[in-house]
C-alpha cells in the first residue's frame, strides 16, 4: 500500500460508524504486531464480525492473542453493548480454530469453498460467541 493509501483508508476507519480497529503494539519496543478490530457493526441486532491478525511469527505462543481478544470483546460487550460477536475462520487453519474456541467461540456452521486461496478453494468456519457466554467466562462481569 502505498503512503497515500494508507492515509486514505486511515482516514476511511477513523470515520466510519460501522467499525473500529486497532494496532497492536507490544509495550517494550513499542513494535507493531498486528491489527485487532470489529467490523460491520450493525446496532439495531447487537452484532458485529471479529478480525485478528498477528502478522509477526515471533509474538506468535505469547498470549498477546489472548490478551487482545479478551480485551476487543469486552470492548464489544461491556462498552459497546453488543450481544453477539462473529468471526469466519479458513478451514485450515485449525490454530486459530482451537484458539477461538479456548476463548468462548462455538462453531455456528461451514461455508463450503468459502475461501479461494493459493489458486484453491478451502471451506470457511463460521463462529461465534454471545454476551452471556462471555460473561460466565469472565466471573460474571465485563468492564465497561
Amino acid at each position: 500500500m502505498s503512503q497515500a493509501g494508507a492515509e486514505e483508508f486511515y482516514e476511511r476507519v477513523c470515520t466510519d460508524r460501522e467499525r473500529v480497529w486497532f494496532i497492536i503494539v507490544l509495550r517494550e519496543g513499542d513494535r507493531p504486531i498486528g491489527e485487532a478490530g470489529l467490523l460491520r457493526m450493525f446496532p439495531p441486532w447487537r452484532t458485529t464480525d471479529l478480525s485478528l491478525i498477528i502478522g509477526e511469527e515471533d509474538a506468535w505462543g505469547k498470549g498477546y492473542g489472548t490478551e487482545v481478544i479478551l480485551l476487543l470483546l469486552n470492548h464489544a460487550f461491556g462498552c459497546l453493548g453488543l450481544h453477539r460477536v462473529a468471526v469466519g475462520v479458513v478451514g485450515f487453519n485449525e490454530r486459530a480454530i482451537r484458539f477461538y474456541e479456548k476463548v468462548g467461540f462455538k462453531k455456528e456452521g461451514v461455508q463450503r469453498d468459502g475461501y479461494y486461496y493459493d489458486h484453491k478453494y478451502h471451506d470457511f468456519v463460521m463462529m461465534s460467541i454471545l454476551e452471556d457466554e462471555f460473561r460466565r467466562t469472565r466471573g460474571g462481569e465485563t468492564i465497561g
